[in-house]
């Protein structure tokens, strides 16, 4: 095997069907297969509808991705899949597809952590991670921060949401303000013509009362419960609600949040290096703020490019070849699906 591994990554967690091939921290192909536009009309993924959307789509990408980056399936040193957390059915879809690539190109085949992949698919951009790190991911389902001292071992949970996730608030405000489906674009789409100070909506688990037990988790809910009965008084009254400065307004409430809470982490845990990660590290607003505050402290922000913050089989591969290059031992072909797998554990071991 050479020095540099080249791994391919399945990634079917959700409604994103994708395949990436790596070697070492060189990003050689990225193919994709979304099924959010079948999802669009019921205003959030139907778990089924991702499922069957897997399978038509999974043959197909893997083909596109090897075809890209002009390598065989026989070239190919290992492969990583998706085998935790998310959508039960999808996950399976993945893990399936990985065994049977592995079985028949006799290759060995690692199950890792979709939120471990999201921190690792940054070092295809910026390079190998400086360690310790934090990681704030931000998604659809998972808000999250973490103590990252070596991708390969293991990563320490510092804090998470406890009801709503930052990317779940956006898809439904978006829906309570009458916008489409993924509710992130289109919301920071609309708040670049609003004013962010307009609408003082409050911060979760911010109070001094919450920071002794919650420092650094999350809660989404109540906001998205503000905005609510705020728009809902404008309408009672017969006035028109400012959509533009709602959702800038929103939008600037949750980025304040995520990045108080992660260079928070930073400076209690003495370290220097803030990645960020998950499909809302693309909206703009974060990035900024992010930027502005950490720059401040002396704190370097590392966010990937947005097409690698969404899920993406790029990010999986990037875990694998950590892995492989580490020498861990591959998982096996008794390979789990799990839906709910922990931060803690990376790779499932053999």
């Amino acid at each position: 095997m050479p020095d540099e591994p080249l791994v391919l990554g399945i990634e079917t967690s959700c409604d994103e069907t994708g395949v990436g091939i790596v070697r070492g921290h060189t990003l050689l192909a990225d193919a994709l297969a979304s099924s959010v536009d079948e999802h669009a009309r019921f205003g959030g993924v139907v778990p089924e509808v991702a499922s069957r959307a897997h399978l038509e789509a999974i043959v197909p990408t893997m083909r596109r991705a090897l075809d890209d980056a002009g390598v065989t399936l026989a070239d190919i040193d290992a492969i990583a899949v998706t085998a935790g957390p998310g959508l039960a059915g999808a996950l399976l879809v993945g893990v399936a597809a990985a065994k049977g690539y592995a079985l028949a190109a006799d290759k060995p085949v690692y199950g890792v952590n979709h939120l471990a992949a999201h921190v690792a698919v940054d070092t295809l951009e910026h390079g190998p991670l400086p360690e310790p790190a934090v990681g704030l991911l931000v998604s659809g389902g998972h808000s999250s921060l973490l103590l990252v001292d070596d991708i390969t071992a293991g990563v320490t949970p510092l804090g998470a949401t406890i009801d709503d996730a930052a990317g779940e608030a956006f898809d439904k405000v978006a829906r309570l303000l009458g916008m489409g489906f993924p509710g992130g674009p289109v919301i920071d789409r609309t708040a670049r013509d609003g004013d962010p100070a307009a609408i003082p909506f409050p911060r979760g688990l911010t109070a001094p009362k919450d920071l002794a037990e919650h420092r650094f988790d999350f809660s989404f809910s109540g906001l998205k419960t503000a905005v609510a009965r705020w728009v809902e008084a404008r309408e009672r009254a017969g006035e028109p609600v400012p959509v533009a400065d709602v959702a800038a307004s929103f939008q600037h409430a949750v980025c304040d949040v995520l990045t108080a809470k992660a260079l928070d982490a930073c400076r209690t845990h003495g370290v220097r290096t803030l990645v960020i990660g998950g499909g809302v590290a693309a909206n703009s607003r974060l990035r900024v703020l992010a930027e502005e505050r950490a720059a401040k402290l002396g704190i370097e922000v590392r966010v990937p490019r947005p097409q690698l913050c969404t899920d993406n089989g790029a990010m999986v591969a990037a875990l694998g070849s950590h892995l492989v290059a580490a020498g861990v031992a591959p998982s096996g072909l008794d390979l789990p699906a799990d839906s709910a797998m922990p931060l803690t554990t990376v790779t499932v071991s053999g």
